[in-house]
């Protein structure tokens, strides 16, 4: 008797090691997963190049004008920088002062943003509702311009298309790009994200 519940017990605590084991090894599996599919993961940001107003960083602190001589606005596409400076005139006029959170970034800057936006959000399936890569950004080639303070968004919510300037994505009311079209037809519908825009998802 007792050697049949020692077997049993020994069997028990065999399947119990096996099932633990390959929990651990699904574990591991599902990590090192996710660390490929995130570019710039939080585990290699410190591996990333530092960055400066050169690639167009500002910082979270700054209202810059959208007339400033600095990178992040004057490496934008001169047609979306002419109409958003349009924009900014008429804005000024309602006593709302347009200024650029973040505009034209080199792809290194873009780098960083991805890799923090992976850290904060956990996933890099979730940081491409928010940042794109390098390759994929309308910031990085210079279509793209992030607008505050929250004032100026709304203004340019009930404006913008007057000047050709569309909010892009539903979760990002920053974010404006050049839809010359819009001045006689207004903006196309929104994206609901960046993941939904053919543009990044293809």
């Amino acid at each position: 008797m007792n050697t049949r519940r020692a077997f049993r017990q020994r069997r028990l605590t065999a399947t119990i090691g096996v099932a633990l084991l390959a929990a651990l090894i699904l574990a591991a599996i599902v990590v090192v997963g996710q660390q490929s599919l995130s570019p710039a993961s939080a585990a290699d940001r410190s591996s990333l190049a530092p960055v400066s107003e050169a690639d167009g960083m500002i910082s979270e602190h700054d209202a810059v004008s959208v007339f400033a001589d600095t990178p992040a606005v004057s490496n934008l596409d001169p047609e979306l920088l002419t109409a958003l400076r349009a924009a900014a005139v008429a804005a000024e006029e309602d006593g709302i002062r347009l200024h650029v959170n973040s505009g034209w970034r080199s792809p290194a800057y873009q780098e960083v943003l991805l890799a923090d936006a992976v850290e904060k959000y956990g996933s890099a399936e979730e940081a491409a509702r928010w940042v794109a890569t390098p390759e994929k950004s309308e910031h990085v080639s210079g279509d793209a311009v992030d607008l505050g303070p929250l004032a100026g968004q709304d203004w340019m919510s009930r404006h913008g298309a007057a000047y050709g300037l569309c909010q892009i994505y539903a979760n990002e009311r920053w974010h404006y790009e050049l839809r010359p079209a819009a001045v006689a037809n207004g903006c196309p519908p929104m994206y609901e994200d960046p993941t939904a825009d053919p543009r990044i998802s293809q």
